[in-house]
């Protein structure tokens, strides 16, 4: 395996240093081949290695940044107000060659701006896209946008089907993923404008299109990938974790609601444990910023530790695949064919 040198975000999120330098530090230990850069306010970062038995290595770097974006703080002011926070620090890191990935769990509008803003997108890209790893009955199914573009045009809709499919083929070594366009019906009549439209351009790309998709197909495992603007992915996102939750919640009142229903459920606590790891979202975190000329990362800004860690894993696994690399090749190649 190659060397990776992962910048990390380590202000970001609902807990900072408490929870990004636990999991760096266990990311670095668990794979000898990758080095952190660990950005943010020294004294936090270096308190919480304190706490995990850790201090400054060279595997373990230390970038002092001294701002901070707020979870709240509108895109547009981080962008040019904040030139010093440990976001723009890292995604500078990433900008001048010093690390090949940036982690954050940080506001995630100020995220996209400010990534897009130094590392500019890759050729043929109009907008990145924000992707995400969802399980299903069949395995896996990558999908996006969900949530960096509310707006989108056909030709849009098309980039996010290329950049996901290459996303997939890549992690999933699939030769020709199947690529779903998100609608409220299979038939190609259904939909507003933009997605017939969306669809017209999916169907001559030379992609493996496999159609129109609807909600339940996303768990279904229906296709490989599924495409949508960020408005529709955002919400189909955040349900399904709603659901995942709300499951979890009625299986436990369930169990414990007379001691008969316990006693069952001490007999099928294998059952209960490897239900909870499937459906785990934790072990779901780290939405890929796609299209731009590096890699970035967004972890769910409310994430433990093991599940930052999994953020940092998918990075690292990006970085070894040479994602952007084939994004922009895949982008190449259909830009030539429609010449």
């Amino acid at each position: 395996m190659a060397n990776v040198v992962v910048a990390t975000d380590c202000m970001g999120g609902d807990h900072g240093p408490e929870v990004t330098v636990p999991a760096a530090v266990a990311a670095v230990d668990a794979d000898p081949q990758l080095s952190i850069v660990l950005v943010g306010l020294s004294d936090a970062i270096g308190a919480a290695l304190a706490r995990a038995g850790r201090a400054e290595s060279d595997r373990l770097r230390v970038l002092h940044a001294p701002e901070v974006v707020a979870m709240d703080e509108p895109p547009a002011g981080a962008l040019r107000n904040k030139k010093k926070s440990s976001m723009r620090l890292a995604i500078n890191l990433v900008k001048s060659g010093e690390a090949q990935a940036c982690v954050s769990a940080g506001n995630t509008g100020a995220l996209m701006a400010t990534s897009r803003f130094v590392l500019k997108t890759l050729h043929g890209i109009e907008r990145p896209a924000i992707a995400a790893v969802m399980p299903t009955l069949a395995g896996r199914t990558y999908m996006l946008d969900l949530g960096a573009n509310v707006d989108c045009t056909p030709v849009e809709l098309l980039q996010f089907g290329i950049m996901g499919a290459s996303l997939a083929g890549a992690v999933e070594h699939i030769e020709a993923p199947k690529v779903g366009l998100l609608n409220i019906g299979v038939e190609d009549i259904k939909g507003n404008d933009t997605v017939k439209q969306a669809g017209e351009l999916l169907r001559a790309s030379g992609l493996n299109f496999y159609g129109n998709v609807e909600g339940d197909d996303i768990f279904k495992g229906t296709v490989d990938v599924v495409i949508c603007d960020g408005f529709v992915g955002n919400v189909a996102l955040k349900s399904s974790e709603g659901l995942a939750q709300m499951l979890s919640v009625l299986l436990r009142r369930e169990v414990e609601r007379n001691w008969l229903t316990r006693v069952a459920g001490l007999c099928a606590l294998p059952i209960f444990r490897s239900f909870k790891r499937t459906v785990d979202h934790r072990r779901y975190n780290g939405a890929s910023l796609l299209g731009l000329q590096g890699v970035v990362v967004k972890s769910h800004g409310s994430a433990d530790s093991f599940a930052f860690g999994f953020a940092i894993g998918r990075a690292v696994e990006e970085v070894r695949l040479g994602l952007a690399e084939r994004i922009g090749a895949r982008v190449n190649l259909l830009q030539q064919g429609a010449a």
